[in-house]
């Protein structure tokens, strides 16, 4: 039996959050069960993949990240591109992992890695300082100790009676906290970290608790600097636990508007909207012709016009609408209706 356990006070704000959240996902799962698209899964993957990113310094936009997805070609640095394809990767093959396997751990590094880092997949063979700024907030424990340190964690993850939502980010912590690899350990932390989530529910294999810890970005390295100081999780998790609860938060109200917007949609512009998904931008022209229609007050009165207003669609060039190369896209909104219609 695995005599290791990771320092941990439960106190009343985290007992409160997982209630909460146990709430939370069982209404998402509930909802989601014949509404979470393909189109949708993807979209909150590549909002993932882009935010756990950019907490590592990647510049790439949502647009950019989607694009290299797509293989478009993209304006960016080849180590930030190539990010972006491992990222991809990881995730998609994220559900023949397990989070107790120190095979698959390695496995799952050397996917993030790949062509990123010599050792890929392979445990640090040298000492490690965190930085900010110049400042040094962490010494990672030393290279000797990396591999028990890993084995104990995975052991501890295996067996502990934890509610997995404590679990999960108590071994989020613990991992910064070893620094198991030369680089890479911020995203697989919160990689791995979702992987103990989606076997609890799968529908939180989805969920882009990401973009909340990037906007907090700063709250999320202190707690990680608070937990060092206090020797113990306690911070960390309390942080996490509000990340997960304000992410399912804002699904919840995506949704809602989603479901305001399908009531608002007529016939007409749901035609309009399903030429659009999987198109960059199409002109006038291009969109009568996909539509069948030949009468241009028709099209703007019954089809353009709803669908501008209804911020479902936008110009490619909002400064001259009257301009004879103008081309339409779906907005974020409208690409959300697509994908749950």
């Amino acid at each position: 039996m695995n005599s290791y356990q990771p320092p941990l006070t439960l106190t009343p704000t985290m007992l409160a959050l997982v209630a909460q959240i146990s709430e939370q996902v069982g209404r998402l799962s509930a909802r989601h069960e014949s509404t979470l698209t393909p189109q949708l899964r993807r979209g909150n993957r590549i909002r993932t993949i882009q935010a756990s990113l950019a907490i590592e310094n990647n510049t790439l936009s949502i647009e950019q990240v989607t694009a290299v997805l797509d293989g478009r070609r993209v304006l960016g640095l080849p180590r930030e591109i190539q990010e972006v394809r491992n990222a991809f990767a990881a995730y998609e093959a994220m559900s023949g992992w397990q989070p107790a396997s120190r095979a698959h751990l390695l496995q799952a590094h050397g996917v993030l890695m790949l062509g990123l880092i010599d050792d890929a997949g392979q445990l640090r063979r040298a000492g490690v300082g965190i930085y900010r700024e110049e400042r040094l907030v962490h010494m990672a424990p030393p290279p000797s100790r990396v591999s028990t340190l890993v084995d104990d964690l995975l052991s501890w993850l295996s067996s502990t009676d934890l509610h997995p939502l404590l679990a999960s980010c108590v071994f989020h912590y613990e991992f910064e906290f070893i620094h198991p690899f030369a680089d890479g350990n911020g995203r697989m932390g919160r990689l791995w970290q979702t992987l103990i989530l989606s076997l609890w529910r799968p529908v939180l294999a989805w969920l882009p608790v990401e973009t909340v810890i990037r906007e907090k970005q700063d709250a999320y390295y202190a707690a990680l600097s608070a937990a060092d100081q206090q020797t113990e999780a306690t911070p960390f998790v309390e942080f996490m636990l509000q990340a997960l609860h304000q992410a399912l938060l804002d699904s919840s109200e995506s949704d809602q508007v989603s479901d305001q917007v399908s009531d608002q949609v007529s016939d007409q512009v749901a035609r309009l909207l399903h030429v659009l998904d999987g198109s960059i931008a199409l002109k006038t022209g291009e969109l009568m012709q996909h539509l069948q229609l030949v009468h241009r007050p028709t099209f703007r009165n019954n089809y353009l016009t709803p669908a501008l207003a209804a911020g479902l669609i936008e110009m490619t060039d909002p400064d001259s609408p009257r301009s004879p190369v103008q081309k339409y896209r779906l907005t974020a909104q409208g690409a959300t209706w697509v994908g749950n219609n």
